[in-house]
């Protein structure tokens, strides 16, 4: 019955997918007589006229399917830089503002999980969700543990039911995503992401491993003066429900109208958090979209989602840290270069220069190769999404990216996507040097003072 069950999902998902594809075929071959017999200014208009239309189209049936599906669209808003400004910010719906479950769907769960109505289990339960997402959506509530003031306000995520056999349905209709993928992010690799898609969902369906690195990384930056992560409430936690303390803030499209200065400051506290934790924590949280954020003035960010965390041994980080100090700050090529080879990067003894590993190589490392302000831009996050799938390239014949560092492309599609539609402009080599641990050079911006004394007032273990 599982196995009908499943194919029929499958059938009507890929149904609905499929639709949508043909549409978008569909719209490409009607405009091509008109694309063909303009040129200039015309053309690219008809072009922006053309993509936008297709991700209205995207963002609307993507953002009802949920799963898998809508993953698809979120990849395609922040990591294909074939799409014009205007369908970006049309499919950057899908990051966190698309269509919820019903209120009811949403109840059942807590009744099922937690054993109760939602009004009973909690002092107040707003019904209406304050966002949506691909695998599930977040209420408002306030818990019953108050005094006079009333309880503790907080966010409740709750998983849609149904949602893991969804995602196999979709994920067994691979040759319909790669046709969709081509339709909402048709500048990239198809097998690269379709890989990237099934690796994440997969571990963001574990609600309960989620909260169990939520509160690490709540424990671990707490009190610092920019990194605010969101304190879980276990009681009120389930393999299907996460409750935590509750994050309010600006979205990154109100950040996105922010003076350039407050801009910048946000993407610093971005690029803190990423590498303290790599280098500190020994962990990255690989879920670097827009949505996940919520910023405050004087560059505070709130980092919701801890769905999907990479925790890395010491041998797993030692060449990491190796591979940046060699070619960064020693700039010793063939220390570089063993590096890689004893991280699994690349093949020992492969008959290719040196000169050409660190050609194609060195751009993943170009903001911190040398000191001085630089402005991150759309441009230079799109040319490491195109390197790292560039199998053209001779080197590729020779490299891989071990099974530990998959996560870390996320890095470049993702964090520095981000800076790059921010225009974050910083010194990111005296940032990162405040930061790697072979350097651990003194503070370089107000905010890595404030950071020192945070450090100096709750000790940080160091790298070993």
């Amino acid at each position: 019955m599982y196995v009908k069950d499943n194919t029929r999902l499958r059938f009507s998902r890929g149904l609905s997918a499929a639709r949508l594809a043909a549409r978008g075929g569909a719209r490409y071959a009607a405009s091509a007589p008109r694309l063909f017999a303009t040129a200039g200014e015309h053309r690219q208009r008809l072009r922006n006229d053309l993509a936008l239309r297709t991700a209205e189209d995207v963002a609307d049936t993507l953002g009802t399917m949920k799963g898998v599906l809508m993953k698809i669209g979120q990849l395609a808003s922040y990591v294909d830089d074939g799409l014009n400004p205007q369908a970006r910010r049309t499919l950057s719906r899908l990051q966190d503002s698309v269509p919820p479950m019903s209120a009811e769907l949403a109840a059942s769960v807590i009744r099922e999980d937690l054993g109760g109505e939602p009004e009973d289990v909690f002092g107040k339960w707003d019904p209406e969700p304050i966002a949506a997402a691909s695998i599930g959506q977040v209420h408002r509530a306030i818990t019953r543990d108050g005094g006079p003031d009333g309880g503790t306000a907080v966010a409740v995520k709750v998983q849609y039911p149904g949602i893991r056999d969804t995602i196999e349905a979709d994920l067994g209709n691979v040759a319909l995503i790669k046709r969709l993928l081509k339709v909402a992010a048709p500048k990239q690799d198809v097998d690269g992401l379709i890989a990237e898609l099934r690796e994440r969902i997969t571990e963001e369906l574990d609600y309960e491993r989620e909260a169990a690195n939520q509160q690490w990384f709540a424990d671990y930056f707490g009190g610092h003066p920019t990194i605010e992560v969101p304190r879980v409430l276990p009681e009120l936690s389930t393999a299907r429900v996460i409750t935590s303390e509750l994050a309010t803030g600006a979205r990154f499209a109100e950040l996105m109208t922010w003076s350039p200065e407050e801009k910048d400051l946000a993407a610093e506290t971005i690029y803190r958090f990423t590498f303290r934790s790599l280098y500190e924590l020994h962990a990255f949280n690989g879920d670097p979209h827009p949505g996940n954020y919520l910023f405050h003035p004087g560059g505070r960010v709130t980092f919701l989602d801890y769905g999907l965390v990479k925790e890395f041994t010491p041998a797993e980080l030692a060449p990491l840290v190796a591979m940046v100090r060699y070619l960064c700050v020693e700039e010793d090529p063939e220390a570089f270069r063993a590096a890689m080879e004893q991280a699994g990067f690349l093949v020992p003894g492969a008959p290719i220069p040196t000169d050409e590993v660190i050609a194609h190589m060195g751009v993943f490392y170009d903001t911190v190769r040398a000191r001085g302000r630089r402005t991150m831009s759309s441009g230079y996050a799109s040319s490491l999404a195109r390197r790292y799938f560039d199998f053209g390239n001779p080197l590729a014949a020779y490299a891989n990216i071990p099974r530990s560092y998959v996560i870390l492309q996320r890095i470049n599609l993702g964090m520095f996507a981000v800076l790059g539609d921010m225009a974050a402009t910083a010194d990111w080599r005296g940032i990162a040097e405040e930061i790697w641990p072979f350097v651990q050079a003194p503070p370089s911006t107000p905010m890595g003072e404030a950071e020192q004394a945070w450090r100096a007032a709750t000790p940080r273990p160091e790298f070993t």
